[in-house]
């Protein structure tokens, strides 16, 4: 049964803290890594037969696969074309572009905003099919005008990948697709391989052991995060409906027993008809033994005095997904510090940011919404900055920035200025 705390009870922030059990692999993840950079190609075909179970005879999905994946989806297909459009529509107000200033006379100052070459997209797989994540990961590269986009999966026990996921792909502009997964895929696509091409940054979530390989080649390649189980905080009011509110809850309940379900209400008549609905519901799911460890284990119900406490302990919370299921729900929004998605009203259960409203779906997690950001175009760019100065610029400016280097102590950079004192204010330069 669900855990329900009053506010009184939570001043110790233990009770707002996540002590999820997660077993230490960096000693076999940094093992399968080197053994990738060491052995290539063959190192794959390896841990494919080991840790999937198959003897993969190629590890690249061929164009004929990919072009015939729509056809073998049905209806799906028509969704996800939908689904992608929304992401694009959405994401398309994130690119931006490059400036320059030209305000002082003989200077010139810039940024410019660049795609990466190459990106390399992780979509877990095997004995799931999530084409929502292949949307979510390329669709934003894809209008960055990243060069090349490098998708790799998981094969499934027969080798392949599910339709869906090649539908996907092919749909959101993946460029190749490869069926390797966990660590073993990270390495790939960090350091290269016969078959799989380096990449200068890799996006998509994963398990432990994905996460833990995108720590362990962060540096050599960016990354978009490392991400922890999937959290839902549900912010209801005395009008809120129990049955949905345990509906949102058990959404992301289900992902796995380390995911986390939390309500924050003034109403103690809906908590405890929150945890009844919870108990009923856990009952009718497929995936109940998953569901009902992740509710016992790391959800939990706080009755506060009123909405505004509830808020400011969502925001020390700082959830992945935040559900404002309130009268106001846009008078909330503004008060909202720590969040990675926020869903306004009654109406916008979370899954509708998973799979086709067009926010993305790939979220900061355990706390760290404090300082992250939702995947999005700007993961996809990176900028440089340039400036220009005429000799006459640099004569006016000169002796101020000699001083401020001499003041740290640094006099060659002041001498590198000094140098060109002859020459200022006789170029004739103009801008």
């Amino acid at each position: 049964m669900i855990k329900i705390y009053k506010t009184e009870e939570i001043a110790d922030s233990e009770v707002l803290t996540r002590h999820n059990a997660v077993r230490d692999v960096s000693a076999p993840v940094a093992d399968i890594i080197k053994n990738v950079r060491e052995r290539g190609d063959e190192a794959l075909f390896e841990y494919s037969e080991r840790f999937d179970g198959v003897k993969l005879a190629s590890l690249e999905v061929g164009p004929d696969e990919l072009d015939s994946a729509l056809e073998k989806i049905g209806e799906l297909a028509d969704i996800l074309i939908e689904a992608r459009d929304n992401i694009s529509h959405f994401h398309s107000r994130q690119v931006t572009e490059g400036f320059i200033v030209t305000d002082r006379p003989g200077i010139v100052l810039g940024q410019r905003v660049t795609p990466l070459e190459r990106v390399g997209v992780y979509v877990p797989g095997g004995t799931a099919a999530y084409p929502s994540t292949v949307l979510m990961n390329i669709v934003p590269a894809k209008l960055a005008g990243v060069g090349e986009i490098i998708m790799v999966t998981p094969p499934g026990k027969n080798g392949g990948v599910a339709p869906a996921i090649l539908a996907a792909a092919k749909l959101a502009g993946a460029d190749r697709v490869f069926t390797v997964g966990g660590a073993q895929a990270v390495a790939a696509l960090a350091y290269g391989t016969e078959s799989i091409p380096a990449v200068n940054k890799i996006v998509g979530p994963g398990n432990a052991w994905v996460a833990e390989a995108k720590r362990q080649v962060f540096g050599k390649v960016g990354i978009d995060m490392v991400a922890g189980p999937s959290e839902v905080l549900v912010i209801a009011d005395e009008n809120s409906d129990p049955s949905w509110v345990a509906a949102d809850m058990l959404s992301q309940a289900e992902h796995d027993k380390m995911a986390q379900a939390v309500l924050i209400t003034d109403s103690e008549a809906l908590a405890s008809a929150v945890a009844l609905e919870l108990d009923s519901q856990l009952k009718k799911l497929p995936r109940e033994e998953i569901a009902r460890a992740s509710i016992d284990d790391n959800g939990k119900i706080i009755v506060c005095r009123d909405l505004e406490e509830g808020l400011d302990i969502a925001n020390r919370i700082a959830p992945e997904h935040l559900e404002l299921c309130v009268d106001d729900p846009f008078g909330m929004l503004c008060k909202v510090r720590n969040a990675g998605s926020v869903f306004l009203g009654r109406f916008d259960p979370e899954p509708v940011g998973d799979y086709f409203a067009g926010p993305n779906h790939t979220l900061p997690t355990m706390g760290t919404a404090k300082f992250a950001s939702p995947l999005g175009v700007e993961d996809f760019v990176k900028r440089s900055q340039f400036s220009y100065y005429t000799a006459s610029a640099l004569a006016a400016d000169a002796p101020k920035i000699a001083a401020f280097a001499r003041s740290e102590g640094l006099t060659a950079h002041a001498a590198a200025v000094e140098a060109r004192r002859d020459c200022c204010g006789k170029s004739g330069e103009t801008v």
